[in-house]
């Protein structure tokens, strides 16, 4: 316990001011330089490490039919349900033909600028 009561801010102050004042001009410079620099790697590194993550919503619902359906209804049901299914592909393959063309374009820019 005796080892802490030799510890205080104060005296640390005065101990880095005392070698602050012992070092030449330059030297400090140098100090700052190098602080200023490890600080703004530090800076970087942990404004770089905080990666949003999009939420994705991704629910599934069930449907809940009555026992007492009968096949018709069933055939009706997966009737609708494919035609949506080709209406939601035929617009997914539509968003990737444009995304393709939006890359082809810079494609074609950067090989005629010979990038």
């Amino acid at each position: 316990m005796t080892f802490l009561k030799y510890i205080s801010p104060l005296r640390a102050l005065r101990d880095l001011r005392g070698y602050l004042a012992t070092r030449k001009k330059h030297e400090l410079w140098f100090m700052i330089l190098a602080l200023v620099v490890t600080f703004g790697v530090i800076v970087v590194f942990v404004k770089d490490s905080h990666v949003p993550v999009p939420y994705k919503k991704n629910i599934i619902y069930v449907d809940s039919w009555p026992i007492t359906r009968t096949e018709a209804e069933i055939r009706e049901k997966q009737k609708v349900d494919e035609a949506k299914r080709q209406a939601e592909e035929a617009a997914f393959q539509e968003r990737q033909k444009k995304r393709q063309a939006e890359f082809k374009k810079y494609d074609d820019w950067l090989k005629k600028h010979g990038i």
